[in-house]
């Protein structure tokens, strides 16, 4: 699968990519694959690895594991959930001395926005983050505070000169801390307590507030994690204006249903909430559109410990990572969308928000990055296949359809036919 479309080919590389033949043009000693779909490696710009600090939660061995298992060849890590967070020029050196020789797979690393830190955020960039996340409501780690408007307003106008994207948690706490009040007493192992608790306008009025301050500052603002369908309207009146604003969504918004979450069930808790059916459907059709770019985990995963309790006090965040690309198959499959559209959301788009030039496509000069997999082959997940650090998933039990057979970095395999192969090489991309 190549830019110009997908049929048969001949892919010649060493560690990049020199060109790509006609199928026919195949030197004696090519490495044929056959009927299998060969596509990029998969990007995947919003996972949590939490080392150092919090490597028993998850580390970039077991991270990185579970990315080539899943086909994907670049992450980028999430500045926060680590301590010390990736806020400053020192945290970014911590977690590059982290990841070192540890990685089964590249990894780029996100900058983190709090307050009082935009002094940091230009030096960050010199050392190689590729942009920067913040929150505008609690984040869940004391370290990594949440930022106000002026915080907000003040760290896009330092990044609109940079071209760097701000990422952003689009939720707002008001609607949040109203509806916390109207269901006081509510059942706190019921899901429905929790989705109410963290409606759809805590999501559309932050957005709101982004594409203001988008149109004020000129700052290129990625908006993570989209879950709330409503928000499509106001990207869509965004877009007309041609302003530098995207959205990600994840694959459990898209896969899972929140009529269908049993109770006490705490690896579906994430924030924002899984909402209702006609709600996913609708980003679907905001997928469709193009009003949503891409799909990523957002792979946010703790120890079983915090998933005890119920839905008010369990940690959110939900383990995905290595099945990244057979749940977004399953459901794009199902509705009938094609093999170029799931390189664009997986590859291209990834590519391009977090600026990796040579990732997310097969093309003379780009790494010789791919994942080799069979579209029509299904396959259960169960515990002894889960590469994460820890096997607690919403995903668990589930049948998907795709199935990896090989992964390539920089032109060596690194994970063929269920095992993982030669040395942890790995490199951060800067």
């Amino acid at each position: 699968m190549t830019a110009s479309g997908i049929g048969p080919a001949t892919i010649h590389f060493s560690e990049r990519i020199e060109r790509v033949t006609l199928f026919d043009d195949a030197p004696p000693d090519v490495r044929d694959y056959g009927t299998l779909t060969i596509m990029p490696g998969l990007v995947d710009s919003h996972v949590h690895v939490n080392e150092p600090g919090r490597t028993e939660w998850e580390g970039f061995a077991t991270a990185t594991r579970a990315a080539a298992a899943g086909g994907i060849t670049t992450i980028v890590d999430m500045p926060l959930n680590s301590i010390p967070p990736t806020t400053s020029a020192d945290g970014l050196y911590e977690k590059a001395h982290a990841l070192d020789g540890q990685c089964r797979v590249d990894v780029a690393l996100w900058g983190g926005v709090i307050p009082g830190n935009t002094h940091e955020l230009r030096v960050m960039l010199e050392l190689g983050a590729r942009g920067f996340k913040c929150f505008l409501v609690d984040s869940g780690v004391d370290e990594f505070p949440h930022v106000s408007e002026n915080d907000l307003r003040a760290a896009a106008t330092e990044l609109a000169r940079t071209k760097a994207p701000l990422l952003v948690h689009a939720e707002l706490g008001g609607p949040i801390t109203g509806a916390e009040a109207a269901i006081a007493g509510a059942d706190p192992t019921d899901y429905r307590t929790y989705l109410h608790s963290r409606p759809n306008a805590a999501e559309d009025e932050a957005i709101d507030l982004l594409v203001r301050v988008c149109r004020d500052t000129g700052a290129r603002i990625h908006i993570v994690h989209l879950s709330s369908a409503s928000a499509l309207d106001i990207l869509r009146r965004a877009r007309e204006e041609k302003l530098p604003i995207t959205a990600e969504t994840t694959p459990h918004y898209l896969h899972f249903e929140a009529e269908s979450v049993p109770p006490s069930r705490l690896e579906f808790k994430c924030a924002p909430p899984i909402r209702e059916h006609a709600n996913r459907e609708r980003l679907w059709d905001g997928i469709r559109e193009g009003l949503i770019e891409m799909i990523v985990s957002d792979h946010s995963p703790c120890t079983p410990e915090l998933k005890r309790g119920d839905f008010r006090s369990a940690w959110g965040g939900i383990s995905s990572l290595q099945f990244l690309l057979p749940i977004v198959w399953s459901e794009a499959m199902a509705r009938g969308y094609s093999l170029s559209d799931l390189s664009r959301w997986l590859c291209a788009a990834p590519a391009k928000l977090a600026r990796l030039d040579g990732k997310g496509a097969i093309a003379a000069g780009h790494d010789a990055d791919f994942v080799v997999w069979s579209p029509e082959e299904a396959f259960k997940v169960t515990p002894e296949i889960v590469d994460h650090r820890h096997k607690v998933t919403p995903y668990a039990g589930e049948t998907l359809t795709g199935v990896v057979k090989a992964t390539w970095l920089r032109g060596e395999p690194v994970y063929e036919d269920g095992k993982h192969c030669g040395e942890a090489r790995g490199v951060w991309v800067r």
